[in-house]
């Protein structure tokens, strides 16, 4: 009489034990999807700041056209980037454009001194420090999502509904990972 008790008791808590795995990896999912638009908002933020930065530069490097093209079309890579992998690659294409612009902006000591090239400087190194921010945010829920979806038991939940490890945002080149310094 108390063994089919037993066994329907645990029974229950099997499936709810499998709810609350579900439910996890619903909410990791979209942590995981939260924290990479709110790298999209950032690089959005950055993409909309550049256009000022290069016509600034412009009005005093007139001769650096190559580099302010360069940084143009970079931009309109990253803004044309529509996977994650692809957005990585272009936003390290748009990092490398934009430390050409800086290296040209230091030939220029009346550039260095305007107060609009100043101000778009600022906004852009506190833009760069709001997507370090948002990156780490991501791969934080992206290692908390990987580590539910390949631990046991709930690899065996994560595997029958189809939840995936996420992809870390990395950068590939080791010269990459020294934050860059700007002397004006």
């Amino acid at each position: 009489m108390f063994v089919p008790i037993i066994i329907v008791g645990l029974f229950v808590i099997a499936i709810l034990y499998g709810v609350s795995i579900y439910n996890k990896l619903v909410k990791l999912k979209n942590l995981v999807q939260e924290a990479w638009s709110s790298i999209d908002v950032m690089l959005k933020k950055r993409h909309d700041l550049i256009p000022n930065l290069v016509e600034t530069v412009k009005g005093y490097a007139t001769h650096e056209k190559s580099t302010l093209e360069g940084v143009i079309n970079a931009r309109s890579q990253a803004l044309g980037a529509n996977t994650m992998e692809g957005k990585e690659v272009a936003e390290k294409n748009l990092n490398q454009a934009m430390m050409n612009l800086f290296a040209v902006a230091e030939q220029y000591p009346d550039l260095k001194a305007n107060s609009n090239f100043q101000q778009l400087q600022a906004e852009l190194t506190s833009i760069e420090g709001d997507i370090e921010k948002s990156r780490r945010y991501y791969n934080g829920t992206v290692r908390d999502n990987n580590t539910l979806v390949e631990s046991f038991p709930s690899n065996i939940f994560a595997n029958l509904f189809k939840f995936e490890k996420q992809k870390f945002f990395e950068l590939d080149n080791v010269a990459e990972r020294v934050f860059p310094t700007v002397k004006f």
